[in-house]
């Protein structure tokens, strides 16, 4: 399935089959594809083509340059040029151009933020792992010795001779921003092909707009993660690159607290301080170097580095939900032309749904194969006990004509009604999330923002590949202030479903 896309979460798709149909005569159309276990987490890839067969083309180059660049750079492949020059010690090895130019920016931006930013924190970030694994806190000895083996020098490069040294056997990852710089290059390698005059190319939330196209994007709120949550910030984004770090979607857990995958490695410590930070920036590896960075510095630290980054503009949200915003923040949000006063809350009633509780619904699309595959298209509906349709959750697709796939909310005239209204067609810049693992969110109310009675509803999952497998799942629950937990076993296109009624 893929194509043109249209994504939906919430409402919205008779808004969105009349834009499908009415877009103005342009030099060109939006293609979309959507994929899964692309860098150990999600791609979404928007192209703007003078026709389908360019489309498809640029897609390919996509793939193939960010196949390419995974190959030099990932720090999780044994076999990739970066794994490999890292087992050797001492020796000057001839590397890419690639490789040379990352190991350099790695370089710049350790001495940039005086050490907050260091490839080796990956030393620590492993006593970290191997501390949880063991069901116990790190030893200060272990932290030492880590922060001891960072602060040294880790190569020496040779950028006329094309040579990198490898000079001690402190573990090292790149990823700290080597995604951001991969997304950078695939979008180049897009707009490389003939007919294509613009390119989004979205990795785990790390984003870059090229081209003639400007492209809406919302700013996940790191306290309410889920797709369909209302952001934090929306900005309209046009050759600039997006990147969103934070610590609320990765980690580790010992004793039942949650530590951050991110580190300080000048001190061994996960960090909490900041729990979001976005980063808008003409450069893709820019961005997201300054993205996690600002999550280890102090925001007078980071307001001083971005100062010194021209065209540099940033949000940072802190542990007690303080915003801090860079000078121009402001403008990239009206230029979204969308106001973030949030809409006040429906008053409950006698008899309605408690607005101290919600419905988590957690789906996690099967691993059909080890490399990437595309996204099913996938439906999900509240239904009342007459089996009316309340509300449509999410519905995720990518080309209106196999939208009939999804039998049952196809053929559900009510079900396609009730979704006129919302258009919501734009990218989404948060944490990296894992491969195929989306969160929706139910707050209880119907499709016009009413709270609906409290009582019985079904939960109305569906997913379907176009010409290919297709699943759907009914569970009833009582939703009357009674927290309940369902696990609901998983089938061909989702592997793993649950459902959780909660306060919040």
């Amino acid at each position: 399935m893929k194509k043109f896309l249209l994504t939906l979460t919430g409402a919205g798709l008779l808004g969105l089959l009349l834009t499908a149909s009415t877009i103005p005569a342009r030099p060109g159309r939006p293609y979309a594809y959507r994929y899964e276990n692309v860098l150990g987490t999600s791609l979404e890839l928007k192209v703007m083509a003078s026709s389908e067969a360019a489309a498809d083309r640029a897609e390919s180059a996509a793939l193939a340059e960010i196949d390419r660049e995974a190959k030099i750079l990932s720090a999780w492949d044994a076999t990739s040029e970066f794994s490999s020059w890292s087992r050797g010690v001492g020796r000057a090895t001839p590397v890419s151009a690639e490789l040379i130019e990352v190991l350099g920016l790695f370089d710049q931006w350790r001495e940039r933020t005086g050490g907050a930013l260091d490839a080796s924190a990956e030393a620590v970030t492993r006593v970290w792992r191997k501390a949880a694994g063991e069901h116990r806190m790190p030893s200060a000895e272990e932290i030492a010795s880590a922060v001891s083996a960072v602060k040294g020098r880790h190569w020496e490069l040779d950028t006329e001779r094309g040579t990198a040294t490898h000079l001690d056997r402190t573990p090292l990852a790149l990823n700290s921003f080597a995604k951001s710089y991969i997304v950078g290059r695939a979008a180049d390698a897009v707009l490389a092909n003939e007919g294509v005059s613009a390119a989004v190319v979205n990795i785990g939330g790390d984003l870059v707009v090229r081209g003639n196209w400007t492209e809406p994007v919302r700013i996940a709120d790191p306290k309410s993660d889920e797709e369909n949550a209302e952001p934090i910030a929306r900005l309209n984004i046009r050759d600039a690159a997006v990147a969103t770090s934070g610590n609320y979607r990765r980690g580790v857990e010992i004793a039942g607290r949650h530590y951050s995958h991110i580190v300080d490695p000048r001190t061994g410590q996960p960090v909490d301080h900041v729990i979001s930070a976005t980063v808008v920036a003409r450069d893709a590896a820019e961005a997201g170097a300054l993205a996690t960075t600002m999550c280890v510095l102090q925001p007078e630290e980071s307001a001083r580095l971005a100062a010194a980054r021209p065209g540099v503009e940033y949000l940072l949200v802190a542990s007690d939900g303080k915003r801090t915003e860079s000078s121009g923040w402001q403008r990239l949000q009206q230029a979204a032309g969308i106001a973030m006063s949030p809409a006040p809350a429906p008053a409950p009633s006698a008899g309605t749904w408690d607005p101290s509780y919600e419905l988590t619904i957690n789906l996690e699309i099967a691993r059909i194969q080890d490399a990437r595959a595309r996204r099913p298209y996938v439906a999900v509906w509240i239904e009342d006990a007459d089996k009316f349709p309340v509300r449509t959750v999410a519905l995720w697709f990518e080309r209106v004509r196999w939208l009939p796939e999804l039998k049952a909310w196809y053929r559900d005239d009510r079900l396609r009604a009730m979704t006129e209204g919302n258009d919501i067609t734009g990218s989404v810049s948060s944490a990296t999330r894992a491969a195929g693992k989306y969160k929706l969110k139910w707050d209880g109310k119907d499709n016009k923002g009413n709270l609906v009675k409290a009582g019985k509803y079904t939960v109305c999952i569906e997913a379907a590949r176009e010409h290919g497998t297709y699943q759907i799942i009914r569970k009833e629950m009582e939703f009357t202030g009674k927290p309940a937990d369902l696990q609901i076993p998983g089938q061909t296109e989702l592997s793993a479903i649950s459902l959780d009624y909660h306060k919040l």
